[in-house]
């Protein structure tokens, strides 16, 4: 079995009176894709957060690439982020940068590299992600949204990461995009060894490109496995995701039971 790079252990998080996780848990296994479902509000970008280091979990303990995070220096904390790269739902591109500036950015603030290889390396993410070398001297408000995915996916990779993080990934692609957008996922994992975590909605890429998923819901984890142990719960909420009219081109063998 691959050894464990991100685990998550009885996570509580709470917002005034407000209990968003109550006892979470899972874990993420060196060089799979795991995904994170849930209905709204049910803590999934705030768990995310957590991993990241953008929040604090009222209680519980999150270990990533050996670290507890709790326990964590200053100094420890910015070396661990340089190891994980994070595409954001959004893409979160700095507008008044070019494409170019956006992805070099994370270079120019941490390493202490040329400008002429930084260019180089910047030239060789936007190949990777499947720009056109065009799209550098772009700013983000002239590339159509799947571009802009592309753009803030080459971004999340300019350091090398030995993580990587995807918040909605496909969302407000069109099908056709979507799937393109899950085949270089797929594509990228196998050529850097990337460990991948997912936050999704989708369907389609649920199916296609997670190993793993866990389905948050009532303050804990509802499930937990491969996608065929998810569909064995019986939990509302994963029969109305997987056994819906949505789901039916994917899961039409469930309905047949």
């Amino acid at each position: 079995m691959s050894r464990v790079l991100i685990s998550v252990r009885d996570i509580v998080t709470k917002f005034g009176e407000n209990v968003v996780h109550n006892g979470v848990s899972f874990e993420v296994r060196e060089g799979e894709i795991f995904g994170l479902l849930g209905g709204s509000g049910s803590g999934k970008s705030t768990i995310l957060k957590e991993i990241i280091m953008l929040l604090r979990p009222t209680a519980g303990e999150i270990t990533v690439l050996g670290k507890r995070l709790s326990d964590i220096s200053l100094e420890e904390a910015q070396i661990l982020r340089k190891r994980w790269g994070v595409l954001f739902q959004s893409g979160a591109l700095f507008s008044p940068l070019t494409i170019e500036e956006n992805i070099a950015v994370t270079l120019r603030e941490y390493t202490m590299l040329d400008e002429d290889l930084i260019r180089d390396l910047v030239r060789l993410k936007i190949d990777m992600v499947g720009l056109p070398g065009s799209a550098a001297s772009l700013y983000p408000a002239e590339l159509s949204g799947g571009m802009k995915k592309r753009a803030a996916l080459a971004r999340a990779l300019a350091m090398d990461p030995k993580l990587l993080f995807l918040d909605e990934p496909t969302s407000g692609l069109d099908p056709v995009g979507a799937e393109e957008f899950d085949r270089l996922i797929l594509k990228l994992r196998e050529l850097l060894g990337l460990t991948i975590v997912v936050i999704t909605h989708d369907i389609d890429s649920i199916f296609t490109i997670t190993d793993r998923l866990a389905v948050l819901g009532d303050g804990k984890v509802i499930a937990q496995g491969t996608l065929q142990e998810v569909l064995a719960s019986r939990h509302p909420f994963i029969d109305a995701f997987f056994r819906g009219e949505r789901a039916k081109h994917r899961t039409g063998y469930i309905h047949g039971r």
